[in-house]
């Protein structure tokens, strides 16, 4: 197992959680690192990603509300969720891949894979 996320649980509205993802050395330091995440009868969707290079990029639903970040000394992903919201609600993955075009594709298109994904933490948030 290369992926390992935790943290999820439930929160009220505008509460706020951190995800983290344990991953391997390699993939911080050469594969872009991703957040998806996939509510019940919804299609999934492209969260939060750190390309090879270059800075984070944010799906426009949770811009200025969550930050991905990492921290090579200890392989970690995180996610940080800020005023979250009732439509936040699902199942979050970490994920990986070696080419960041590709990333950048499948947190677009919902046919483009990852190489690598996590068992998913689930997220809900409700008053």
């Amino acid at each position: 197992v290369q992926l390992v996320e935790s943290g999820g649980g439930s929160v009220q509205p505008g509460g706020s959680l951190r995800l983290s993802c344990a991953a391997s050395q390699h993939m911080l330091n050469n594969y872009c690192m991703a957040w998806f995440r996939q509510a019940p009868g919804k299609a999934r969707e492209g969260v939060a990603w750190i390309p090879i290079v270059g800075p984070a990029s944010y799906a426009d639903s949770v811009k200025g509300r969550f930050t991905v970040s990492q921290d090579r000394a200890t392989r970690m992903l995180f996610l940080q969720m800020d005023n979250l919201k009732p439509e936040d609600t699902g199942t979050y993955y970490c994920a990986a891949q070696t080419s960041s075009s590709q990333c950048s594709a499948a947190v677009r298109d919902e046919s483009v894979s990852m190489s690598t994904w996590g068992q998913g933490t689930q997220v809900t948030v409700s008053s």
